[in-house]
């Protein structure tokens, strides 16, 4: 008999994401597909082991910006903008005699005044990344080490310090990154410069093996020596380290949109691995429930994936509140992450029909993500 023709793999994904995200997204799909189909864009991580000044300098000479710096300017300046917008209309109503007018205008000026160092105080200034305007499809060159043999930047999908920006490492914080490798939000954690004690752990001895290179290709040895990296399962840690941190990511494994639909290598949607594509929510709520358990009570958790499927995002966050609830009395705050969307809508596509949590779209003028993330405080 013959045999039924093989369909590639990224093939097979970019059906299943037609079907479902097509549902999901609705009108916004095409769009999304287009960017998911297309190069990523890419950001340059700043080396704060390395003298970084006149890497900063090369790249705001090629029109490149720190997002994370440049943010919460833009904010401010935004609302300065508003507060001026809303004093004008309060003076107009207090003129035509409605002396509520001038309250009503003290009340929302001080409530964008309050709000804007609440901003600033919300990201962590010492990560430095730049990246092109949106529709500047300039490459960044190769990273190049310097005089200790320490390279300069380290190139990324900018999206994914999103989770990390969002876990706002504190001064002497113990920090668990529980599924690390390959590296880049170890690295970045790493950049914070404040954390006490950071656990960088994978359950692949492989993929460890790249973190170890990037620690070893971007961070000096006295610092390296205070990464503890081990390679056990992540559903494990609770029995290992269980309510020790204060900050805890959980970037899991997921469908890894991007690559399903662009790498037939090593893709989820090959039909041999579809069992373990099936079970991929229940592995991430696995791996979520560890990180929950092994925050200290009055910690935080941010959970991360690089898909834009509901049942690996909010439905996992929604299951493990739950279960937290339920199994373990412990109560779980979902916290509201919305002005993450206004700080950075200059550099990424947000969508807003997320229930918890934010969902960062690819889009052919900002090609960055997909990349989904929730900060929960137990």
């Amino acid at each position: 008999a013959a045999t039924a023709p093989r369909i590639p793999p990224t093939r097979l994904a970019l059906h299943h994401f037609d079907v479902n995200y097509s549902l999901q997204l609705k009108d916004l799909w095409p769009s999304v597909r287009a960017g998911l189909l297309c190069e990523q864009k890419y950001g340059a991580l700043l080396n704060n082991f390395s003298p970084v000044d006149h890497v900063a300098r090369e790249l705001e000479l090629q029109n490149a910006t720190d997002f994370v710096s440049e943010a919460p300017k833009k904010a401010q300046r935004s609302q300065r903008g508003a507060a001026a917008e809303e004093a004008g209309r309060g003076e107009s109503r207090f003129q035509e005699g409605s002396g509520e007018g001038r309250t009503v205008m003290q009340a929302e000026t001080m409530t964008q005044a309050e709000m804007s160092p609440l901003l600033c105080a919300s990201v962590s200034s010492n990560i430095k990344c730049y990246t092109f305007p949106r529709g500047d499809i300039t490459r960044f060159r190769p990273a190049r080490p310097d005089t200790l043999g320490l390279l300069d930047y380290y190139l990324m999908d900018a999206a994914s310090l999103l989770p990390v920006l969002a876990l706002n490492v504190q001064p002497d914080d113990f920090v668990l990154d529980l599924c690390a490798a390959p590296g880049g939000k170890t690295l970045a954690l790493l950049q914070t410069g404040v954390c006490g004690h950071l656990a960088a752990n994978d359950i692949s001895i492989s993929r460890t093996k790249r973190l170890y290179q990037i620690l070893h290709s971007y961070v000096p040895k006295e610092i390296r020596e205070t990464v503890s990296v081990t390679s056990c399962d992540g559903r494990d840690w609770e029995q290992l380290e269980g309510g020790t941190f204060h900050k805890v990511l959980v970037d899991v494994p997921c469908t890894t949109d991007r690559h399903s639909v662009m790498e037939d290598d090593n893709n989820i949607f090959h039909r041999r691995r579809t069992k373990e594509r099936q079970m991929m929510p229940m592995l991430q709520l696995q791996l979520l429930m560890a990180g929950i358990l092994a925050t200290k009570p009055g910690g935080e958790v941010v959970y991360s994936t690089c898909s834009l499927s509901p049942l690996q995002n909010e439905y996992v966050i929604e299951r493990a509140v739950e279960i937290a609830e339920t199994q373990f009395n412990i109560s779980i705050h979902v916290e509201d992450l919305s002005y993450f969307r206004m700080l950075f809508q200059d550099t990424f596509s947000f969508f807003s029909g997320c229930r918890l949590g934010e969902l960062v779209l690819p889009h052919l003028t900002a090609n960055f993500g997909p990349m989904y993330f929730c900060k929960l405080r137990r």
